[in-house]
């Protein structure tokens, strides 16, 4: 049976958990070399043992995303150990709710650096990689939230508008050079992100992780031809 992704290398970010970890499983299921980047380094061994019992291939670099020395060092080391790069996931997010008077701008910058620039830079330490191949896929997480005003929601929507929009220019720039650019945007998932906060949608009605993985899968197989530059994923009943 033959598997996607053979012989290809998928960096996924936000590994440790959730999207991020249904991804990586995903991917390796259909044959890529997952590379898994996370800062927990228990979150990762654990994702890696599992992805290695199935008979996949993992490699776990713990590595804090939003420091650009260390994204450089991540891109090299995994050029270096496994010769190529072709797709990039960028799904470490954090996500916190309020209103925009109650609350202060310094409480803004952990989303901002991690939803928003960590991904800008985990694309910038790629794309030389990846024009070298003249291949590769970049695929980053957005959320139904940039579609649509929810109240509490606005500095996490702003971030992944942000990326939104920057992955719409990216791909313009890269179209030339044979990199793909594209955007996953889910509605509600049930992932640990909810734990920790109050009243949430009902959780059972919302997108499983592994729905969300099944959409990365189709984006980055599609044959080099053709390009899924933005799809949107929602629960069977509609936006949460």
């Amino acid at each position: 049976m033959s598997q996607l992704l053979e012989g290809k290398t998928a960096l996924v970010t936000g590994a440790g958990r959730g999207i991020g970890r249904a991804i990586a499983r995903a991917f390796a299921a259909e044959g890529a070399a997952v590379v898994l980047v996370a800062r927990s380094r228990a979150d990762l061994a654990a994702v890696a043992a599992e992805i290695r019992q199935a008979g996949g291939r993992a490699l776990a670099v713990p590595t804090d995303v939003t420091q650009d020395a260390a994204v450089e060092s991540l891109v090299e080391d995994v050029t270096g150990e496994l010769g190529r790069l072709d797709i990039l996931v960028t799904s470490a997010g954090t996500a916190a709710f309020g209103p925009v008077a109650g609350s202060k701008p310094a409480d803004w910058d952990a989303m901002l650096s991690l939803n928003l620039r960590a991904v800008m830079l985990c694309c910038h330490a790629v794309l030389p990689v990846m024009m070298r191949q003249r291949s590769g896929t970049i695929l980053n997480l957005s959320s139904i939230a940039s579609k649509r005003a929810l109240p509490g929601s606005a500095v996490y929507t702003a971030t992944k508008a942000a990326v939104e929009a920057f992955s719409r220019v990216l791909a313009e720039e890269m179209r030339p050079h044979g990199v793909r650019v594209g955007v996953l945007v889910p509605g509600a998932v049930d992932t640990p992100i909810w734990d920790s906060m109050g009243a949430t949608p009902p959780r059972e009605k919302m997108l499983r992780a592994e729905d969300v993985a099944r959409a990365a899968v189709l984006m980055v197989t599609l044959p080099p031809n053709a390009s899924l530059e933005e799809l949107t994923l929602l629960p069977a009943g509609g936006i949460l």
